[in-house]
């Protein structure tokens, strides 16, 4: 038997240890509970005290760098400032974003954030909704277009959206050739294909990185909150109205509200031309990246989904992305007046 500690790639910090050595460092009022709510790509806590709710999160040590996590809580507290709806972080006493964790596995980071008021939207968003959505995400892009940090974050370009995304991916479909090769294939088409879209002002600046319903809470009055910007970086911003797209395919979300987010964002900043024309080949690029983060993030807590169905679900979803037959880019080559002017709903969603 070894005296010494085993070595972790996760551990599940103590509740009572976080109350006692990382709330502490908050100017909070009296914390009445704390309850470890989601563990996703953070571990996120329910903080609950006698005047409200607060969400605590820590980072893991295989997702998030010091710089990585102190660039999104920079830009949160940046955004807040400027009045944008973001749960933002607060700051310890001594002003700091972060609280460095040493956890078995290496150095993770806390931080605290204001709660969301309001909820996710049951059954996901309504068409009021997603433009409403559309719109902030549109005014956030104008926000942050202001924004300057030290710490660095990974850029949101194709070297780190497919190269790297084809690097976590492709070990595992040794047994699968042909996917394989079409994943490859597919990598090299999505580049050249997007080599013509500038890395400059208007088309790129800071984004949210994962813009959707699941991210955003609304009040009773509509009234919407931001949060959960783990994935921002400098990036195109067409690339957020792309993921939002690649998002709301699995989730069922009908043309006419997807539609929506687009039309209520081009009311605010409208896009270019060739903007629109990479909107497709944008979200090819989202889903595969999104694909490459579920399996690193599965690798260390749900190694068990990773079996066929898992990748072949995938891969068949990114072929229907890229055929120009796809209906969800119709509004393309809709009447220009339609796109403009959308029935707007306050009601729930119709499945097309």
């Amino acid at each position: 038997m070894t005296s010494e500690l085993f070595p972790v790639h996760y551990s599940t910090l103590a509740i009572a240890a976080l109350v006692e050595q990382v709330l502490t460092q908050y100017d909070l009022p009296v914390v009445t509970q704390c309850q470890f709510w989601k563990r996703g790509m953070s571990d996120v806590y329910w903080v609950e005290t006698v005047q409200g709710s607060f969400i605590l999160r820590v980072s893991h040590a295989h997702w998030r760098n010091h710089s990585e996590t102190l660039f999104e809580l920079e830009l949160l507290d940046f955004l807040h400032q400027r009045g944008m709806p973001v749960a933002h972080p607060l700051r310890t006493t001594t002003g700091e974003l972060a609280i460095e964790l040493l956890a078995p596995e290496g150095k993770r980071y806390a931080a605290l954030f204001t709660y969301a008021p309001g909820q996710i939207p049951l059954g996901d968003l309504n068409e009021t909704q997603s433009h409403q959505l559309g719109e902030t995400v549109a005014r956030l892009h104008i926000a942050a277009a202001d924004f300057a940090c030290a710490a660095q974050r990974s850029a949101l370009d194709l070297d780190y959206l497919l190269d790297e995304s084809l690097l976590a991916i492709a070990p595992f479909l040794q047994n699968q050739p042909e996917l394989h090769l079409g994943l490859t294939e597919t990598v090299i088409q999505l580049k050249a294909t997007l080599e013509t879209l500038p890395q400059e002002a208007p088309y790129w600046g800071v984004c949210w990185g994962d813009p959707h319903s699941g991210n955003s809470h609304f009040t009773k009055t509509d009234q919407v909150t931001l949060f959960d910007f783990d994935q921002c970086g400098y990036g195109w911003r067409s690339f957020d109205i792309a993921k939002f797209f690649q998002v709301s395919l699995c989730t069922g979300m009908s043309y006419r509200v997807r539609d929506c987010f687009l039309v209520g964002y081009q009311s605010v900043q409208p896009l270019q031309e060739l903007e629109l024309k990479h909107l497709q080949s944008l979200m090819q690029v989202a889903h595969i990246w999104r694909w490459a983060v579920s399996l690193n993030h599965a690798k260390y807590h749900d190694y068990s989904c990773l079996d066929y169905y898992y990748f072949n679900h995938r891969w068949q979803q990114l072929k229907m992305i890229q055929s120009i037959d796809f209906p969800w880019f119709r509004f393309l080559t809709r009447n220009k007046r339609e796109l403009e002017s959308p029935h707007l709903s306050s009601g729930g969603s119709s499945l097309s």
